[in-house]
């Protein structure tokens, strides 16, 4: 589960109102609703069948995307026959046959990787990093209006905030977690039973003040849940207990180096071939990336698993973002060896507050567009204006350049249409391009499950997959032309006002949050392409 929505939840059971908080657990949507048409199935999906209809008498080309993540179980029963393979590559004789650079990339590359074959799995915030590196040059020294001391006091208060706050919801779900567990093996014991309902509960008539305490305690937990089994939602608390001891741990952790384990020269950003070719990222947590693949590419009509949105594809596996913040050197280098290893599309569900290395991720920003690839970015969690917090990497290449091949996507929802955007997406109306679905995307999980997950690393697929569809029945398109009929052809809803995202109670037109002011359709997109098609002709 996002971890913003796992707060949500916590914070209010510690709240004096918390009988008559609002659950974010129940209302669920349909399975796979995010390919669904608002229709025929009253979700606000992406139409993707509907496309398919509408070009069922065309021939298709493949298109390969690439996608910039942390590691692809590219086993998977849904994903392997869509994952890309380097013809001009011979595997396992430790020779680069092709002379990119890189040995034995049969599937892509790993970046974050050993040649012993280790793997880094989680890494340091980028304001630690910054924070280390500064430190040195600035403790102590007499306060500025230089524009470097002021960005080095920036990074000294974003470094103790964040740990402050990681510490604190640390121990937030420690305190939380042991309540649960000794309230619920309390009560269990006293009736006697498996599971705790709220009849059973309810049916509790003791003269024992801590029994009467359990009762009320567990009583407020499952109305918060209402549905959803308590098993689940520990889970995903204790999920939320991890990220956080994670964060304290690695992400925070000044004597902390995860880039020992790849032995490059980090000063040194166009070097390439350091890393491996373990795409997966074995001993790692690959559920992110390979939950992103399947929004894009999982086979489609197979009767396994799910849909996935492009059906002529091949998924290019690109490992760079460990549990942590990515390097700009990394982020760059995979963007390099997408565009000059064939992909057309890459999709990037990450991001960071600093980016000390800008400039030489703006200049592989600006090789794919030279090269025609279209690039797809998560806009963030945060539920901010990114125009005034930023989220690296950004199509902004310089106060009067931005990147015409980037597609920067927010996250949108499935059903009241006045929650049509996702409270923890980030917005704007001069920086995010579009929504697209990133609530409860139900996709490939490692290991041949299957997974729901929240975020706009969901949407951004979505919104990559429906390019992959559009540009593999219409290739000729120019990735702005592309980009624009995206755009031109979302679904738009007329003034609709929305709960702004990060707030509970203020609304918003929706049209105001994106540039485009919509939703990315399939069909649409469809509809559109073709109509320029024959009018080129």
């Amino acid at each position: 589960m996002n971890i913003r929505l796992v707060l949500v939840c916590i914070g209010a059971i510690f709240i004096s109102s918390i009988a008559n908080s609002q659950s974010t657990f129940n209302n669920s949507p349909p399975e796979n609703w995010f390919n669904k048409d608002v229709t025929i199935q009253k979700v606000n999906g992406v139409s993707t069948n509907i496309a398919y209809q509408l070009v069922k008498d065309k021939k298709s080309e493949t298109v390969i995307v690439a996608i910039i993540d942390s590691g692809i179980d590219i086993e998977h029963e849904d994903l392997k026959e869509v994952i890309w393979l380097n013809e001009n590559e011979i595997a396992g004789n430790g020779i680069d046959d092709d002379g990119n650079g890189y040995v034995d990339d049969i599937h892509g590359w790993n970046f974050i990787g050993g040649k012993d074959g280790t793997n880094v799995g989680p890494d340091n915030f980028e304001v630690t990093r910054e924070y280390k590196r500064l430190r040195p040059l600035y403790e102590g020294r007499k306060s500025s209006k230089k524009r470097d001391f002021i960005y080095w006091k920036e990074i000294e208060k974003g470094y103790f905030d964040g740990l402050k706050k990681a510490k604190s919801q640390q121990d937030y779900l420690a305190q939380l977690l042991s309540s649960i567990y000794r309230n619920n093996n309390l009560l269990t014991a006293y009736l006697d039973v498996d599971q705790l309902t709220p009849e059973l509960i309810n049916s509790i008539n003791s003269p024992d003040n801590i029994i009467i305490q359990a009762a009320n305690f567990m009583t407020n937990v499952l109305n918060l849940i209402e549905d959803t089994p308590l098993a689940e939602v520990i889970e995903s608390w204790e999920e939320g207990y991890e990220h956080f001891r994670n964060q304290v741990e690695f992400g925070y952790n000044l004597n902390f180096d995860a880039r020992v384990l790849i032995g490059d020269n980090i000063n040194n950003l166009a070097e390439i071939g350091y890393g491996n070719n373990d795409v997966i990222g074995q001993g790692t947590d690959n559920f992110h990336g390979t939950h992103v693949a399947g929004i894009i590419a999982a086979k489609r009509n197979n009767n396994i698993g799910i849909d996935g949105i492009a059906e002529n594809v091949k998924i290019m596996v690109l490992r760079a973002v460990p549990d942590g913040d990515e390097y700009d050197k990394d982020v760059a280098n995979a963007i390099r060896y997408a565009v000059n290893n064939g992909a057309r599309i890459i999709n990037m569900s990450f991001g960071k507050a600093y980016s000390p290395n800008k400039a030489y991720v703006d200049s592989a920003i600006k090789y794919a567009q030279e090269k025609e690839v279209l690039l797809i970015h998560a806009a963030g969690n945060a539920g901010v204006n990114i125009d005034e917090e930023l989220n690296f990497p950004t199509k902004r290449i310089s106060k009067n350049e931005t990147a015409t091949n980037w597609l920067e996507v927010g996250a949108s929802n499935w059903g009241k249409e006045d929650q049509l955007a996702a409270n923890f997406s980030n917005y704007s109306g001069k920086t995010v391009d579009i929504f697209a679905p990133g609530v409860e995307i139900f996709s490939t999980a490692p290991n041949n499950t299957y997974k729901a997950s929240d975020g706009t690393s969901m949407a951004s697929p979505v919104a990559a997959g429906v390019a992959a569809l559009v540009w593999s029945y219409y290739p000729h398109l120019s990735v702005v032309d592309l980009k624009d009929i995206l755009l031109q052809s979302s679904r738009k809803f007329d003034g609709l006002m929305v709960v702004k995202p990060g707030t509970t109670d203020k609304m918003v037109n929706f049209s105001k949050l994106s540039i485009s002011g919509g939703i990315i359709n399939a069909a649409e997109a469809v509809k559109l392409a073709e109509s320029r098609n024959i009018n080129s002709q």
